[in-house]
Parts: structure tokens; sequence; C-alpha cells
């Protein structure tokens, strides 16, 4: 008996809150069509005054339990990837174990910035795989706007806010590539680059949250080819080719970033789902939010082969290669 991690409930949040690019316009050197046609992005939203990371995440682990057709009793852990925590502690995860009414099993964060809903996924198919719960919600939730630098066109047109959540159950399968559930994972982080996408403030640095600061063009680089090495590397682990992959669910950083790279694996665009446009980049939340999109769209059918790739801060990036 093999045990696979399951998908088995989607769900999304995003705050009320909608930012059209026209509303930089007027504080920046910048214009509508300047951030389309370099990004893809044509809208973002942002949290409410007020308005936490754990919010946003409570709201996103609902809906996918209510599509799993699950109680919050039913579920044994909790892994939540944020690089925007309401607190330097607590974990956000314990804030969401406490807002759904969870007394029990485990809650915890994991930081991996863009590629943290990856790291995350992994990280909670090896404890169910384990044995360690039968259940996990896993969790990408962010809050980007309060880390942006306002007069920094190169960045704050970028990001925005959100949540997407999982239910991550462990089912018996028979061992083979023709499992559902996932099938294999590559995580990867090089700590040289970390210069390349940072945030300048910390609690044992600035004693302060910082702002984040990319150079674009260099990650850019990094990004095409690294992203496409990871995935490669992760069908090849499943026993997999580029050739069975049904969708490709990249993180939502940058429409040229997810062009390249779906060209650098010859998958066509109508395989790979896009959420950039109305989301914008939201960090750990983007390949969640667009999994818990497709699926209420009903664009996955069970038994295909799905592709989630993301790289971030660190640098650090990964793959994971499932089947619906």
């Amino acid at each position: 008996m093999t045990i696979r991690s399951l998908i088995t409930g989607t769900g999304h949040y995003l705050p009320e809150r909608i930012v059209e690019n026209a509303w930089f316009e007027d504080k920046l050197d910048t214009s509508d069509e300047w951030i389309r046609t370099r990004t893809g992005i044509e809208r973002r939203h942002f949290a409410a005054e007020g308005q936490t990371t754990s919010d946003l995440a409570i709201r996103a682990a609902r809906v996918a339990l209510d599509r799993a057709s699950l109680r919050a009793d039913d579920i044994d852990g909790i892994v939540l990837a944020t690089s925007t925590p309401d607190f330097t502690f607590p974990a956000v995860a314990t804030m969401v174990q406490q807002g759904l009414g969870i007394t029990r099993g485990f809650a915890y964060d994991v930081q991996a910035v863009c590629a943290g809903f990856v790291f995350a996924l992994a990280n909670a198919d090896a404890m169910l795989r384990a044995g360690l719960a039968r259940r996990i919600l896993v969790i990408g939730a962010e809050t980007f706007s309060r880390i942006m630098d306002w007069t920094d066109r190169s960045t704050c047109v970028l990001f925005g806010d959100g949540a997407g959540a999982v239910v991550l159950e462990a089912q018996e399968g028979a061992g083979t590539r023709d499992d559902r559930g996932i099938l294999a994972s590559d995580l990867n982080s090089d700590g040289r680059y970390r210069d390349l996408l940072h945030v300048d403030g910390g609690v044992s640095s600035t004693g302060t949250a910082g702002h984040l600061r990319m150079q674009g063009n260099l990650v850019f680089r990094h990004a095409v080819e690294k992203l496409a090495r990871t995935a490669h590397d992760a069908l090849d682990k499943a026993g997999l080719t580029p050739d069975d992959v049904d969708w490709l669910v990249p993180h939502q950083a940058n429409m040229r970033i997810i062009t390249a790279t779906a060209q650098k694996m010859q998958l066509p665009m109508d395989k790979v789902v896009l959420t950039v446009a109305d989301h914008g980049n939201t960090s750990a939340a983007s390949i969640p939010l667009a999994l818990a999109v497709a699926d209420a769209e009903g664009r996955f059918k069970p038994g295909q082969v799905i592709v989630t790739e993301a790289i971030g801060g660190g640098l650090s990036w990964g793959s994971v290669v499932l089947r619906w």
C-alpha cells in the first residue's frame, strides 16, 4: 500500500477592494498600458485597513472545507505559507486554527516567499505519507500591500493581497504514476541570490517591517531557467514527461515569466491556468488562488496531471506534480 496526498477541496478569498492599474497613474510615473505590457497585470486586490493575513486565510479555508464536505474538526493540522504574518509570532496558522474553532492537532507557518505554497504542499504531503495526519489544510495567504514602497514603480504595481487553501487528504494508492494525488515534489534554494529579491527590514536587523526590493531583470532570468528545470525534475521523479501534463498552474508573478516558462516546457498556453491579470502577484497565495479559481470553473478533471511551480526570495524555487 502507498499513501498518496489527494486534494479534496479548494477555496480562495480576495479582499473587496479592487485596485485597477489606473489608480497608480496620478501617484507614479506609470500608466495602465505600461503595466499591462510589461506584466500582464490589469488589477489587484488590497486588504482593507485592519484586515490581516489570518483574516484572509480563514475565509479561504472555510470555502475549501465546504468544497471538501468537511467540518473544521475533521482537520488534523494546518500548514500555512506566508511572508506577511500578522505578528512576529505566534504563527498565522494558529490564528487560523482558532478562527476555524479547531482545538486539536498542529498549526505552523512556512516561509519561502513566493515559493511558499509549493514548500508547504510538499511538507504536508510528507507528513501525510509518514502517518502524522490524515487531513491537512494547506494555505497560502499574503498582505503584500503592507510592505510596498509606494514610490517604487518597479515593484508596487506588481503585488496584491489574497489567500488560497486546499484540503490535502491521505488516501491509498497503488504506488504507480497512475495514482491520484501528489506524485512528486522538487524543492531548491540558493542563498547567494538573496539580494535579488528581499525585504530591507526585520526583527533582528532593523526592528521594522521594511519594504520589498527587487532586481527585476535578474529575477526574470533566474525564474525562467529555474522554473522550467524544477518542473522537469519533478516530472522525472514522477515518471512523467511534459507530454503527460494537462495543466500548468504557475506562480502568477508576471505574464512574461509564465509564457517563457511554458515555452521552455513546450506547453501551449491553453494548458496554463492564468489569474495574474486579475490578482497580480500574491506571492505564496498565487498558486492556491489559481487552483481554486480553476477548480471552481470545473477546468480540472479526475485523472488529469497538474504541475505547480514557483520561485521566490531566497532564492527559493520548486514544483509539485499531482494527478487530480
